[in-house]
């Protein structure tokens, strides 16, 4: 027979051996957070929609001003006047994908970050917010309907705006976005071609189709053709709301002659990223399996080689990540290296000449 002081023994052990391992999960969390949340990811997302819009990041609020750098430091003077430049000669809105329920939470915090870089930044919800601003449609909020809202912005884009830009990218409001970068690549093309970029896959549709996280981005050509041509036509356009936004707009732009381009750099590394960048710089994080492979239209590769110096996108960043990013590419600087600005080929821009340091 076991004994009484056995038993309390054995018991008092369990409760502190409880007590510790929650002591260290506890001390460790964001550690074990990530790594659970990587393998949820993974596990759950292997085979699954590519089209589903859930945000796998954590929902936060981020309570005060962040607040900036200031332009004059001694670091940053004068370090933009190529940027100011191209901002000039290659004009981009940016519409952004938002709901009421983020206005708060998410679309005040892209305004915050890397939309106040384009020429014009507009955000599309179902409710007026004159702070963003946000343009309210008379359209119901959920995924089903994502495509309707992309549909509804592009028309309020053409009858409101397009004669004041040359290009119009679309982004989620946890998409992240270096609009120089894009200009970049935008600068050696004719605003006047049908023509779009984006995340590039290759199902369902000829020609292939861009990523809606990723971001995408049309050609002033290709902006009326969609509204002027595609849209209402029944047999080049889905006529109601329901549909994948991407898959959708890929299928009207082919079918109104707007070509996908391809967005990579000169080494074959990709510039729009439909995962955060860790998912794409960590070799191993998903299996063979995993939808993107089968999806994406050029050979790719996790790690560093994944990549472009010009990357432009980067999708499902919280916040505060973009507050991060905010802070590694425009004030973090390693001390003495300089910046190379080099002008794409066959580029139209005409480009200062510019101090590095």
């Amino acid at each position: 027979m076991i004994g009484k002081t056995f038993i309390s023994s054995f018991a008092m052990g369990m409760v502190f051996g409880f007590m510790f391992a929650y002591i260290l999960l506890y001390l460790s969390s964001y550690q074990v957070g990530e790594l659970f949340q990587v393998r949820k990811i993974v596990s759950q997302k292997q085979k699954g929609d590519p089209h589903h819009h859930h945000d796998v990041r954590n929902e936060e609020v981020i309570i005060g001003d962040v607040g900036g750098h200031d332009h004059d430091e001694e670091f940053h003077k004068d370090e933009d006047l190529v940027a100011q430049e191209m901002a000039k000669q290659v004009r981009i809105l940016c519409w952004v994908m938002t709901s009421p329920k983020d206005h708060e939470k998410k679309a005040k915090h892209v305004k915050a970050t890397w939309g106040k870089r384009c020429n014009i930044l507009i955000f599309i919800s179902s409710k007026n917010d004159s702070s963003l601003p946000a343009v309210g449609l008379n359209i119901a909020e959920g995924r089903d309907t994502l495509w309707g809202k992309t549909k509804g912005a592009f028309k309020h884009v053409y009858s409101h705006y397009l004669d004041s830009v040359d290009w119009v990218m679309k982004a989620d409001d946890d998409t992240y976005v270096i609009v120089e970068n894009l200009r970049y690549l935008l600068s050696k093309y004719n605003t006047s071609d049908p023509l779009y970029f984006g995340c590039r896959f290759k199902p369902y549709v000829k020609q292939g189709y861009m990523s809606g996280g990723a971001g995408y981005v049309l050609s002033k050509e290709a902006v009326k053709r969609f509204v002027e041509k595609a849209l209402p036509d029944t047999s080049k356009c889905r006529q109601d709301d329901g549909g994948s936004e991407d898959l959708e707009m890929g299928k009207c732009l082919e079918n109104v002659e707007v070509r996908a381009m391809d967005s990579r750099d000169s080494l074959g590394r990709g510039r729009f990223f439909p995962f955060i960048p860790q998912h794409h710089l960590s070799p191993g994080h998903t299996d063979p399996d995993f939808w993107y492979w089968h999806y994406i239209y050029y050979p790719t590769v996790e790690g560093m080689e994944c990549c472009s110096d010009t990357a432009i996108t980067f999708h499902y960043l919280s916040p505060s990540e973009m507050y991060v990013m905010e802070y590694l590419i425009y004030h973090l600087r390693p001390y003495g290296i300089t910046h190379h600005v080099p002008k794409e080929e066959n580029s139209t821009l005409k480009i200062p000449i510019q101090n590095t340091r």
